[in-house]
């Protein structure tokens, strides 16, 4: 089969089996809506914690607005207590196309509270999680996790083995501890353990940059789709580069003027959903990245970290994607 190709998970039949990872503070729906004309298989939201829907919180029923978005879209929630991971499961119902669980996020101020990579070290609680949140779940369900808390616990394929018996439809694997974060190097080895450990979909994650990366990580692991996340930040071209890779296609340079009509596409949404205040200054994470390896990049980003109004931001980036 060639590495490209759709990819089911449960009865969600996606296009391709490229998939833009969730990542919090970044795929928002701006974002989201530009990774989608570069055409991944699915996209997904922002973590979105089980508990503030539980308590019914606005803002963050905020980050899973999909206004005017392309389907499939996969929602991830955290969390570790049974009753609101129900809770949040029934809410996303109506919502989403998929639900993924977050069993790999290794901020302190998650893992604090018993949650995302927290759960690795707790595989029956993990176990009780996955069960409940199928048992209320209209779509499939995924689970999102690391290969283990650190190198003393590696549990990568013990849990996918248990996830798969909980019900779950699909499992998406970084090959990192949450010890090391984003530090040193994916784990290929245990990534290919786990996809030879189940028989439901695995997605492999982590360090995959370029096409080169992505057709590494399908010719050693052999998994079924991959998750690319952080290099798509400032760079959503990434998709069709990819499948154009694995294809064996041309890839065509992009163009400055290409970027600059992204880049004023993103502003122009992010001010249009967030409104001009919080939209800009969200921006600016984004435009750092979208200017990197550009020449006088770094004055740029100080120029850009000043700018809080639209017309002067757009004025400027004109002239600087002009000048370049």
């Amino acid at each position: 089969m060639p590495y490209l190709h759709k990819l089911k998970i449960g009865n969600v039949e996606l296009e391709n089996n490229i998939i833009l990872a969730p990542m919090a503070g970044i795929t928002d729906l701006p974002f989201r809506i530009i990774c989608e004309k570069y055409n991944p298989g699915l996209v997904c939201t922002e973590m979105v914690s089980a508990k503030a829907i539980y308590y019914n919180d606005e803002k963050t029923k905020l980050l899973l607005n999909t206004k005017n978005e392309k389907r499939p879209i996969s929602m991830q929630l955290f969390g570790s207590d049974i009753e609101s991971m129900k809770v949040a499961t029934r809410y996303l119902n109506d919502i989403a196309d998929i639900i993924d669980i977050n069993m790999g996020c290794p901020a302190p101020k998650v893992v604090k509270n018993g949650d995302g990579s927290k759960l690795l070290l707790d595989l029956k609680l993990a176990k009780e999680i996955v069960e409940a949140v199928v048992k209320e779940a209209k779509h499939p369900v995924t689970v999102k996790f690391r290969k283990g808390w650190d190198e003393e616990t590696i549990v990568a394929e013990e849990a996918a083995q248990i996830f798969e018996k909980a019900g779950a439809s699909g499992i998406i694997i970084h090959g990192r501890t949450r010890a090391q974060y984003y530090s040193g190097n994916t784990d290929l080895e245990i990534i290919k353990k786990v996809k030879q450990a189940v028989k439901i979909p695995v997605i492999g994650n982590g360090d995959i940059k370029d096409g080169k990366s992505a057709l590494e990580m399908f010719e050693y692991t052999g998994v079924d789709g991959i998750m690319i996340g952080r290099a798509s930040i400032g760079n959503p071209y990434i998709f069709e580069e990819v499948k154009r890779y694995l294809q064996k296609e041309e890839n065509p340079e992009i163009t400055e003027k290409e970027k600059l009509k992204t880049v004023l596409e993103h502003i122009n949404l992010a001010v249009e959903i967030k409104g001009e205040n919080i939209g800009i200054k969200e921006m600016r994470k984004h435009l750092s990245a979208y200017v990197k390896g550009l020449p006088n990049s770094t004055q740029a980003r100080e120029k850009i970290n000043k700018i809080d109004t639209k017309t002067e931001l757009e004025k400027y980036l004109i002239e600087y994607f002009n000048v370049n």
